[in-house]
Protein backbone atom coordinates (compact mmCIF):
# COMPACT_ATOMS: atom_id res chain seq x y z
CA UNK A 1 0.00 0.00 0.00
CA UNK A 2 1.28 3.13 -1.19
CA UNK A 3 1.70 6.12 1.88
CA UNK A 4 -1.15 8.11 2.32
CA UNK A 5 1.61 11.35 1.52
CA UNK A 6 1.81 10.23 -1.86
CA UNK A 7 -1.93 9.98 -2.35
CA UNK A 8 -3.35 12.95 -0.72
CA UNK A 9 -3.14 16.50 -1.81
CA UNK A 10 -1.92 17.36 1.65
CA UNK A 11 -0.61 15.38 4.89
CA UNK A 12 -1.76 15.63 8.32
CA UNK A 13 0.81 15.72 10.46
CA UNK A 14 0.64 15.07 14.34
CA UNK A 15 1.66 17.91 16.10
CA UNK A 16 5.03 17.41 18.03
CA UNK A 17 4.12 17.31 21.06
CA UNK A 18 1.92 13.88 20.39
CA UNK A 19 5.34 12.64 18.56
CA UNK A 20 8.27 10.59 19.48
CA UNK A 21 10.55 13.51 20.99
CA UNK A 22 14.29 13.11 21.88
CA UNK A 23 14.08 15.00 25.21
CA UNK A 24 17.36 13.80 26.18
CA UNK A 25 18.83 15.67 22.38
CA UNK A 26 16.59 18.61 23.64
CA UNK A 27 18.25 19.18 27.13
CA UNK A 28 21.97 18.47 25.71
CA UNK A 29 21.36 20.98 23.18
CA UNK A 30 19.95 23.94 25.59
CA UNK A 31 22.67 23.05 27.88
CA UNK A 32 25.84 23.51 25.01
CA UNK A 33 24.12 26.73 23.86
CA UNK A 34 23.40 28.26 26.76
CA UNK A 35 26.95 27.41 27.88
CA UNK A 36 28.10 29.26 24.96
CA UNK A 37 25.80 32.15 24.33
CA UNK A 38 25.81 33.00 27.93
CA UNK A 39 29.42 32.32 28.63
CA UNK A 40 29.94 36.30 29.83
CA UNK A 41 27.16 35.67 32.81
CA UNK A 42 27.88 32.37 33.39
CA UNK A 43 31.68 33.52 34.48
CA UNK A 44 30.61 37.26 36.09
CA UNK A 45 28.38 34.99 38.54
CA UNK A 46 30.72 32.67 39.35
CA UNK A 47 28.07 30.09 38.02
CA UNK A 48 29.79 26.27 36.92
CA UNK A 49 27.36 25.63 34.49
CA UNK A 50 28.30 22.09 33.90
CA UNK A 51 28.36 20.86 37.42
CA UNK A 52 25.36 22.76 37.90
CA UNK A 53 22.94 21.23 35.08
CA UNK A 54 25.11 17.05 35.55
CA UNK A 55 21.75 16.21 37.19
CA UNK A 56 19.39 17.43 34.74
CA UNK A 57 21.30 15.70 32.21
CA UNK A 58 20.82 12.38 33.52
CA UNK A 59 17.15 13.22 34.64
CA UNK A 60 16.44 14.11 30.93
CA UNK A 61 16.82 10.42 30.36
CA UNK A 62 14.04 9.54 32.17
CA UNK A 63 11.55 12.05 30.51
CA UNK A 64 8.52 10.66 28.94
CA UNK A 65 6.14 13.49 28.59
CA UNK A 66 6.24 17.03 27.21
CA UNK A 67 4.95 18.25 30.36
CA UNK A 68 7.91 16.45 32.20
CA UNK A 69 10.07 18.18 29.97
CA UNK A 70 8.71 21.25 30.26
CA UNK A 71 9.22 21.08 33.62
CA UNK A 72 12.86 20.15 33.39
CA UNK A 73 13.81 23.33 31.16
CA UNK A 74 12.21 25.60 33.80
CA UNK A 75 14.45 23.64 36.63
CA UNK A 76 17.20 24.17 33.64
CA UNK A 77 17.04 28.00 33.71
CA UNK A 78 16.70 28.49 37.37
CA UNK A 79 20.22 27.62 37.04
CA UNK A 80 21.31 30.18 34.91
CA UNK A 81 20.64 32.77 37.86
CA UNK A 82 19.06 35.13 35.23
CA UNK A 83 15.56 36.69 36.41
CA UNK A 84 14.62 37.21 32.87
CA UNK A 85 14.60 33.54 31.59
CA UNK A 86 11.53 32.08 30.79
CA UNK A 87 10.85 28.59 28.57
CA UNK A 88 8.53 30.02 25.65
CA UNK A 89 6.54 27.41 23.65
CA UNK A 90 6.76 27.56 20.00
CA UNK A 91 3.47 26.22 17.81
CA UNK A 92 3.89 22.31 18.88
CA UNK A 93 4.38 23.13 21.66
CA UNK A 94 1.80 25.37 22.69
CA UNK A 95 -0.76 23.42 24.16
CA UNK A 96 1.92 21.88 26.92
CA UNK A 97 1.18 22.92 30.62
CA UNK A 98 3.54 22.78 33.78
CA UNK A 99 1.62 20.15 35.99
CA UNK A 100 1.94 21.71 39.10
CA UNK A 101 -0.28 22.96 41.69
CA UNK A 102 -1.68 26.24 41.21
CA UNK A 103 -0.87 28.98 43.97
CA UNK A 104 -3.52 31.65 43.80
CA UNK A 105 -4.20 32.55 47.15
CA UNK A 106 -2.22 34.16 50.07
CA UNK A 107 -2.07 35.20 53.58
CA UNK A 108 -2.11 38.87 53.17
CA UNK A 109 1.09 39.86 54.85
CA UNK A 110 4.48 40.84 53.51
CA UNK A 111 7.41 40.29 55.39
CA UNK A 112 11.10 42.23 55.62
CA UNK A 113 14.03 41.85 57.51
CA UNK A 114 15.35 43.88 60.63
CA UNK A 115 18.89 43.30 62.09
CA UNK A 116 18.14 38.89 62.19
CA UNK A 117 15.14 39.16 62.57
CA UNK A 118 11.64 38.79 60.19
CA UNK A 119 9.00 41.42 60.84
CA UNK A 120 5.49 41.56 59.12
CA UNK A 121 6.01 44.64 56.78
CA UNK A 122 2.06 44.40 55.79
CA UNK A 123 -1.30 42.73 57.04
CA UNK A 124 -4.18 43.05 55.17
CA UNK A 125 -7.23 40.43 54.75
CA UNK A 126 -6.78 37.43 56.35
CA UNK A 127 -4.03 38.42 58.40
CA UNK A 128 -4.94 41.41 59.37
CA UNK A 129 -8.72 39.09 60.50
CA UNK A 130 -6.58 36.70 62.19
CA UNK A 131 -5.00 39.90 64.28
CA UNK A 132 -1.46 40.16 62.78
CA UNK A 133 -0.29 43.35 62.50
CA UNK A 134 2.60 45.40 60.52
CA UNK A 135 5.71 45.45 63.15
CA UNK A 136 5.50 42.73 64.67
CA UNK A 137 8.15 40.34 65.16
CA UNK A 138 7.29 36.75 63.04
CA UNK A 139 9.50 34.41 65.66
CA UNK A 140 8.02 31.23 63.65
CA UNK A 141 6.07 30.11 60.85
CA UNK A 142 4.23 26.64 61.23
CA UNK A 143 6.34 25.97 64.02
CA UNK A 144 9.44 26.48 62.49
CA UNK A 145 11.92 29.21 62.76
CA UNK A 146 10.97 32.50 60.67
CA UNK A 147 14.35 32.42 59.02
CA UNK A 148 14.62 28.85 58.73
CA UNK A 149 11.11 29.11 57.29
CA UNK A 150 12.17 31.45 54.61
CA UNK A 151 15.23 29.90 53.68
CA UNK A 152 13.74 26.27 52.79
CA UNK A 153 10.82 28.31 50.74
CA UNK A 154 13.29 30.01 48.99
CA UNK A 155 15.08 27.04 48.22
CA UNK A 156 12.05 25.74 46.63
CA UNK A 157 11.64 28.96 44.53
CA UNK A 158 14.90 28.92 43.46
CA UNK A 159 14.77 24.87 42.33
CA UNK A 160 11.62 25.98 39.59
CA UNK A 161 12.19 30.31 39.29
CA UNK A 162 15.26 31.99 37.34
CA UNK A 163 16.48 35.25 40.18
CA UNK A 164 19.00 36.96 39.00
CA UNK A 165 20.72 37.49 42.78
CA UNK A 166 20.11 36.12 46.38
CA UNK A 167 18.53 39.25 47.01
CA UNK A 168 15.48 39.25 44.24
CA UNK A 169 15.24 35.52 45.30
CA UNK A 170 14.63 36.33 48.86
CA UNK A 171 12.25 39.47 48.26
CA UNK A 172 10.04 37.35 46.22
CA UNK A 173 10.30 34.96 48.72
CA UNK A 174 8.74 37.65 51.28
CA UNK A 175 6.22 38.66 48.88
CA UNK A 176 4.99 37.36 45.47
CA UNK A 177 6.45 33.69 47.55
CA UNK A 178 4.07 33.60 50.48
CA UNK A 179 1.34 32.33 48.39
CA UNK A 180 -0.09 29.05 47.93
CA UNK A 181 -2.55 26.62 47.08
CA UNK A 182 -6.29 27.07 47.90
CA UNK A 183 -7.15 25.93 51.76
CA UNK A 184 -3.61 26.57 52.76
CA UNK A 185 -3.54 27.08 56.83
CA UNK A 186 -0.22 28.84 58.06
CA UNK A 187 0.43 29.81 62.22
CA UNK A 188 2.72 32.62 62.51
CA UNK A 189 4.01 32.81 66.09
CA UNK A 190 4.68 36.56 66.80
CA UNK A 191 5.01 39.21 69.19
CA UNK A 192 5.10 42.71 69.52
CA UNK A 193 3.26 45.24 67.05
CA UNK A 194 1.17 48.30 68.29
CA UNK A 195 0.39 46.91 71.45
CA UNK A 196 2.99 46.54 74.38
CA UNK A 197 4.82 43.72 75.82
CA UNK A 198 6.57 40.84 74.44
CA UNK A 199 3.90 37.75 74.58
CA UNK A 200 4.21 35.83 71.94
CA UNK A 201 0.82 34.98 70.15
CA UNK A 202 0.24 31.91 67.52
CA UNK A 203 -2.19 33.00 64.87
CA UNK A 204 -3.51 31.23 62.54
CA UNK A 205 -4.22 32.00 58.69
CA UNK A 206 -6.49 30.58 56.43
CA UNK A 207 -5.46 31.38 52.65
CA UNK A 208 -7.51 33.54 49.95
CA UNK A 209 -7.31 34.08 46.76
CA UNK A 210 -5.64 37.75 46.37
CA UNK A 211 -3.16 39.80 45.36
CA UNK A 212 0.42 38.78 46.59
CA UNK A 213 2.48 41.42 44.47
CA UNK A 214 5.04 43.58 46.18
CA UNK A 215 3.43 46.88 45.92
CA UNK A 216 6.69 49.43 46.65
CA UNK A 217 6.22 51.67 50.14
CA UNK A 218 4.69 50.06 53.29
CA UNK A 219 2.41 52.66 53.52
CA UNK A 220 2.18 55.84 51.14
CA UNK A 221 2.35 59.41 52.54
CA UNK A 222 -1.32 60.19 53.22
CA UNK A 223 -3.47 61.56 50.83
CA UNK A 224 -1.25 60.02 48.24
CA UNK A 225 -2.74 60.42 44.22
CA UNK A 226 -2.35 58.09 41.65
CA UNK A 227 -2.53 58.55 37.96
CA UNK A 228 -1.76 55.87 35.79
CA UNK A 229 1.24 54.12 37.06
CA UNK A 230 2.50 56.61 38.71
CA UNK A 231 1.57 57.51 42.59
CA UNK A 232 2.37 60.92 43.80
CA UNK A 233 1.83 63.31 47.47
CA UNK A 234 4.02 65.13 49.67
CA UNK A 235 5.48 63.41 52.60
CA UNK A 236 4.90 64.25 56.25
CA UNK A 237 8.05 66.23 55.98
CA UNK A 238 6.52 68.64 52.61
CA UNK A 239 8.63 67.10 50.50
CA UNK A 240 7.60 65.50 46.71
CA UNK A 241 7.16 61.85 46.77
CA UNK A 242 6.94 60.33 43.57
CA UNK A 243 6.26 56.38 43.17
CA UNK A 244 6.73 54.64 39.88
CA UNK A 245 5.08 51.38 39.58
CA UNK A 246 5.65 50.30 36.20
CA UNK A 247 7.45 51.74 33.21
CA UNK A 248 5.21 52.44 30.06
CA UNK A 249 6.52 54.14 27.60
CA UNK A 250 3.97 56.77 28.83
CA UNK A 251 6.25 57.43 31.69
CA UNK A 252 7.75 60.60 31.07
CA UNK A 253 4.24 62.14 30.32
CA UNK A 254 3.03 60.54 33.85
CA UNK A 255 5.59 62.33 35.79
CA UNK A 256 4.93 65.23 34.23
CA UNK A 257 1.29 65.14 35.49
CA UNK A 258 2.68 64.59 39.11
CA UNK A 259 5.10 67.34 39.03
CA UNK A 260 2.58 69.68 38.09
CA UNK A 261 0.23 68.68 40.62
CA UNK A 262 3.36 68.62 43.22
CA UNK A 263 4.35 72.55 42.04
CA UNK A 264 7.13 73.81 43.66
CA UNK A 265 8.64 71.76 46.56
CA UNK A 266 11.80 71.80 48.40
CA UNK A 267 13.05 68.31 47.72
CA UNK A 268 11.56 65.35 45.83
CA UNK A 269 11.84 61.67 46.39
CA UNK A 270 11.13 59.35 43.75
CA UNK A 271 10.39 55.40 44.56
CA UNK A 272 11.26 52.43 42.46
CA UNK A 273 10.44 49.70 44.70
CA UNK A 274 7.90 47.57 43.41
CA UNK A 275 8.58 48.40 39.98
CA UNK A 276 7.73 45.85 37.80
CA UNK A 277 10.16 47.25 34.55
CA UNK A 278 8.75 47.78 31.09
CA UNK A 279 10.11 50.11 28.46
CA UNK A 280 10.14 53.86 28.49
CA UNK A 281 12.74 56.94 27.12
CA UNK A 282 15.54 57.06 30.10
CA UNK A 283 16.94 60.29 28.84
CA UNK A 284 13.25 61.65 28.95
CA UNK A 285 12.31 60.34 32.28
CA UNK A 286 15.85 62.03 33.85
CA UNK A 287 15.39 65.10 31.86
CA UNK A 288 12.40 65.64 34.41
CA UNK A 289 14.67 66.57 37.08
CA UNK A 290 17.23 68.97 35.56
CA UNK A 291 15.83 72.38 35.49
CA UNK A 292 14.29 73.91 32.05
CA UNK A 293 17.18 75.17 30.05
CA UNK A 294 19.93 72.97 31.39
CA UNK A 295 22.17 70.05 31.00
CA UNK A 296 23.84 67.62 33.03
CA UNK A 297 27.20 66.05 30.78
CA UNK A 298 27.36 62.97 32.24
CA UNK A 299 27.38 60.04 30.66
CA UNK A 300 26.25 60.58 26.92
CA UNK A 301 24.36 63.69 28.49
CA UNK A 302 20.92 64.89 29.80
CA UNK A 303 18.79 67.52 28.38
CA UNK A 304 16.07 69.39 30.79
CA UNK A 305 12.83 67.91 29.35
CA UNK A 306 8.78 68.11 30.46
CA UNK A 307 6.88 71.46 30.96
CA UNK A 308 7.18 70.97 34.97
CA UNK A 309 11.13 69.68 35.34
CA UNK A 310 12.37 69.53 38.70
CA UNK A 311 15.53 70.82 39.67
CA UNK A 312 16.28 70.47 43.55
CA UNK A 313 17.59 68.02 45.56
CA UNK A 314 16.43 64.35 44.82
CA UNK A 315 16.27 61.09 46.89
CA UNK A 316 15.69 57.78 44.75
CA UNK A 317 14.17 54.85 47.02
CA UNK A 318 15.09 51.22 45.88
CA UNK A 319 15.11 47.33 46.60
CA UNK A 320 14.98 44.12 45.08
CA UNK A 321 11.36 43.91 44.37
CA UNK A 322 12.50 46.54 41.39
CA UNK A 323 13.47 44.64 38.34
CA UNK A 324 14.32 45.07 35.23
CA UNK A 325 14.12 48.91 33.03
CA UNK A 326 13.46 49.79 36.65
CA UNK A 327 16.50 49.49 37.67
CA UNK A 328 18.38 50.88 35.21
CA UNK A 329 15.75 54.31 35.91
CA UNK A 330 17.33 54.44 39.16
CA UNK A 331 20.71 53.35 38.15
CA UNK A 332 20.83 56.57 36.11
CA UNK A 333 20.07 58.74 39.09
CA UNK A 334 22.54 57.44 41.12
CA UNK A 335 25.19 56.70 39.13
CA UNK A 336 25.20 59.43 36.80
CA UNK A 337 25.42 61.53 40.02
CA UNK A 338 21.55 63.20 40.31
CA UNK A 339 20.17 61.67 43.55
CA UNK A 340 21.10 60.02 46.78
CA UNK A 341 19.88 56.62 47.01
CA UNK A 342 18.69 54.91 49.64
CA UNK A 343 17.19 51.40 49.95
CA UNK A 344 16.88 47.75 52.17
CA UNK A 345 18.75 46.42 49.24
CA UNK A 346 20.12 46.63 46.15
CA UNK A 347 17.75 46.59 43.00
CA UNK A 348 17.06 42.74 41.95
CA UNK A 349 20.30 42.48 39.56
CA UNK A 350 17.80 41.36 36.05
CA UNK A 351 18.63 44.04 33.55
CA UNK A 352 20.16 43.06 30.20
CA UNK A 353 20.10 41.92 26.74
CA UNK A 354 18.49 38.70 25.66
CA UNK A 355 18.51 36.23 22.86
CA UNK A 356 16.14 33.26 22.11
CA UNK A 357 17.51 29.57 21.83
CA UNK A 358 14.86 27.26 19.67
CA UNK A 359 15.74 23.73 20.18
CA UNK A 360 15.65 21.09 18.06
CA UNK A 361 12.19 19.47 19.04
CA UNK A 362 10.65 22.55 17.72
CA UNK A 363 8.58 22.57 20.84
CA UNK A 364 9.94 25.86 23.09
CA UNK A 365 12.48 28.16 22.75
CA UNK A 366 14.48 29.56 25.34
CA UNK A 367 14.48 33.44 26.36
CA UNK A 368 17.90 34.01 28.14
CA UNK A 369 19.96 37.20 28.87
CA UNK A 370 23.48 37.19 27.25
CA UNK A 371 24.85 40.29 28.72
CA UNK A 372 24.39 43.20 31.48
CA UNK A 373 23.01 46.30 30.51
CA UNK A 374 24.79 49.72 31.77
CA UNK A 375 27.77 48.03 31.57
CA UNK A 376 29.59 51.58 32.59
CA UNK A 377 27.84 51.27 35.74
CA UNK A 378 29.76 50.12 39.25
CA UNK A 379 32.82 50.21 38.04
CA UNK A 380 32.17 47.95 35.03
CA UNK A 381 30.32 45.37 36.69
CA UNK A 382 26.62 46.39 35.09
CA UNK A 383 23.62 45.73 36.47
CA UNK A 384 22.73 42.00 35.46
CA UNK A 385 23.57 39.43 38.40
CA UNK A 386 24.85 42.71 41.16
CA UNK A 387 21.81 45.24 41.15
CA UNK A 388 21.86 48.99 41.30
CA UNK A 389 23.81 49.84 45.17
CA UNK A 390 22.41 52.48 47.25
CA UNK A 391 25.00 55.03 49.13
CA UNK A 392 23.04 53.32 52.17
CA UNK A 393 21.01 50.48 53.19
CA UNK A 394 18.42 51.61 55.55
CA UNK A 395 16.25 48.90 57.43
CA UNK A 396 12.21 49.52 58.60
CA UNK A 397 11.96 50.33 62.06
CA UNK A 398 8.74 48.18 63.67
CA UNK A 399 7.61 51.40 65.35
CA UNK A 400 7.31 53.00 62.58
CA UNK A 401 5.15 49.90 60.72
CA UNK A 402 3.16 49.40 63.47
CA UNK A 403 2.12 53.32 63.26
CA UNK A 404 1.94 52.84 59.44
CA UNK A 405 4.95 54.69 58.71
CA UNK A 406 7.57 53.89 55.89
CA UNK A 407 11.03 53.77 57.64
CA UNK A 408 12.55 54.61 53.96
CA UNK A 409 10.32 57.44 52.93
CA UNK A 410 11.23 58.95 56.92
CA UNK A 411 15.04 58.56 56.10
CA UNK A 412 14.59 60.40 52.82
CA UNK A 413 12.65 63.45 54.57
CA UNK A 414 15.65 63.82 56.59
CA UNK A 415 18.07 63.12 54.15
CA UNK A 416 16.19 66.46 52.24
CA UNK A 417 15.66 68.46 55.50
CA UNK A 418 19.46 68.15 55.95
CA UNK A 419 20.48 69.38 51.68
CA UNK A 420 22.65 71.48 51.52
CA UNK A 421 24.68 70.79 54.58
CA UNK A 422 24.03 67.04 55.15
CA UNK A 423 27.40 64.99 54.67
CA UNK A 424 25.50 62.52 52.72
CA UNK A 425 25.01 64.97 49.64
CA UNK A 426 29.27 65.11 49.26
CA UNK A 427 28.24 61.97 47.77
CA UNK A 428 25.95 63.00 44.63
CA UNK A 429 27.65 65.12 42.06
CA UNK A 430 24.52 67.25 41.26
CA UNK A 431 24.05 70.47 43.14
CA UNK A 432 20.69 72.13 42.80
CA UNK A 433 22.55 75.41 43.52
CA UNK A 434 24.41 75.41 40.66
CA UNK A 435 21.73 74.69 38.74
CA UNK A 436 19.23 77.59 39.66
CA UNK A 437 18.15 75.87 42.19
CA UNK A 438 19.12 77.95 45.69
CA UNK A 439 18.80 76.83 49.45
CA UNK A 440 16.96 80.33 49.91
CA UNK A 441 13.81 78.15 47.40
CA UNK A 442 12.98 76.30 50.56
Amino acid sequence: MRSLALTLPFVFVLPLAAQKVDYEKDVAYAIDAIGKQCKTLLKSKRIDWKKVTAPLRKQAKQTETPAEHLLLLWRLLARLQDGHAAVQPLDAGKGVQLDLPRRDCGPGLFLCRIGDGVFVKNAWGPAKAAGIEPGQEVLEIDGVDANEWLATRTAELTDLLSFSTAQQADFYARHWGLADVAGTRVEFTVRGGSKKGAAKKKRKVGYERLNQTAQGPAFWPAGSKRHDNVYYGVTEGGFGYVHVRRCKGTLPEEIDVALAALGDVRGMILDFRGNSGGGFDHRALFGRFLPAGTKWQVGSGYDSQGEHPFGGPLVVIMDATCRSAGETGVGQFTEDGRAYGIGESPTAGMSASKTTIELPSKLFALYVAVASNKARFQDGKGIEGVGVIPHELVEFDPADLAAERDTLIRRADQLLASWPDGPEWKQVKYDPREHGFAATDR
